[in-house]
């Protein structure tokens, strides 16, 4: 319950920390000020706003390719909070993580998939009520042009790893969900999943293993979903991240709950993961 004495004659109350798309303007106009970051507009979106893709390091036929996309939910501000901690870290000449990852990969990030439903107040849905997370394997300029525009890219960089960041409404939990049930999936990625997982965790109390998703059974995947869709063609570990919206159960915050800072950490973790566990998720 929330009690409040107002002396304005309207007040908003958010369920999670908003994410403007004015400050999504000034993210991407800071991440230009970078001579290591390249700013790409990879299509327009149904509203005629740009759809804004960062490109991390120097593409090579030696190098693999790191794809990061968030909030193809545009009610899950959280998610990006957490590809601003990541484009601020990104950006940093003296973070030796970050230095010694774009050595040998390219980072692409897509911090807002969904610009028009962010503009709109859309939860999960683009400007003419499509769910992004439901498209990805037959994309259309019609009904879902943002898809089908970073589909578009990420066909001609290739894919090594990735990560489609969320929110979730309902667990108050941050947990990885995986690709479990695709046609390709295996031993090998399976242990891949939980050595990332588990590299996370012990780098980040705020995420956990215990609690997310059940883990679809073999050939019951969702094939339209980002991570399962990207997953099969490129034959590489797609994760999808959740973030809580009121709090982590694990570890909770009576004053903030989840926030946005702590969602930047956990960006940051994400790196340091990705980094300590290169060469066995990475191939």
């Amino acid at each position: 319950m929330i009690e409040h004495n107002s002396t304005e004659d309207q007040v908003y109350f958010a369920y999670f920390a908003p994410y403007s798309m004015e400050r999504h303007a000034d993210l991407i106009a800071f991440a230009q000020t970078s001579e290591r970051c390249q700013v790409e507009t990879l299509g327009l979106t149904l509203d005629g706003q740009t759809l804004d893709c960062l490109c991390f390091g120097e593409p090579g036929a030696s190098r693999k390719t790191v794809w990061m996309v968030a909030r193809q939910h545009p009610g899950e501000a959280m998610a990006e909070w957490w590809m601003e901690a990541m484009v601020n870290r990104l950006v940093d000449h003296s973070d030796p993580v970050v230095n010694a990852l774009l050595d040998k990969a390219v980072i692409y990030l897509v911090p807002n998939m969904n610009p028009d439903g962010s503009r709109r107040g859309h939860l999960r849905t683009n400007a003419v009520g499509s769910n992004l997370n439901r498209e990805w394997d037959n994309p259309s300029l019609d009904k879902s042009p943002e898809v089908l525009c970073v589909l578009d890219k990420i066909t001609r960089t290739g894919l090594d790893f990735g990560l489609d960041v969320h929110g979730d409404e309902a667990l108050a939990y941050n947990f990885i969900a995986g690709t479990e049930g695709i046609p390709g999936w295996n031993r090998e990625r399976q242990q891949q999943l939980e050595l990332f997982k588990m590299t996370l965790a012990n780098l980040n109390p705020d995420f956990q293993v215990e609690q997310g998703y059940p883990a679809n059974t073999a050939g019951n995947a969702n094939m339209s979903y980002c991570s399962s869709s990207l997953a099969e063609c490129f034959g590489a570990l797609v994760m999808t991240l959740e973030m809580p919206f009121k709090d982590a159960t694990a570890t909770p915050d009576i004053v903030q709950g989840w926030s946005p800072e702590r969602c930047g950490r956990l960006a940051h973790s994400c790196l340091d993961a990705l980094h300590l566990c290169w060469d066995q998720v990475i191939k």
